[in-house]
């Protein structure tokens, strides 16, 4: 299944390794100093509106204008979707 992150992107759902809040990215050393670890063409800004959260897969870190919470409930609706056509 796919989740919509804001814009034109869409990204497979099982790629997701983490959502994170743009405030839990601003005050955590470490979540700062893995994003300046990261190589800038990994890094995809979705959208020039402010950025509410950062999702990180295998391969890119997303900043999506959408809020985390959101991209949560997104993420929550497709594994009750995936769960329920495995029954």
């Amino acid at each position: 299944m796919f989740i919509h992150l804001g814009g034109d992107m869409i990204i497979r759902s099982k790629d997701v390794v983490a959502i994170l809040d743009q405030t839990s990215h601003a005050s955590s050393k470490d979540t700062a100093r893995f994003m300046d670890a990261r190589n800038s063409s990994q890094v995809v800004e979705i959208s020039e509106d402010y950025t509410k959260s950062v999702v990180v897969t295998h391969e890119k870190v997303y900043l999506s204008p959408i809020s985390s919470l959101t991209l949560k409930r997104r993420a929550q609706v497709i594994s009750e979707i995936e769960d329920f056509s495995e029954e």
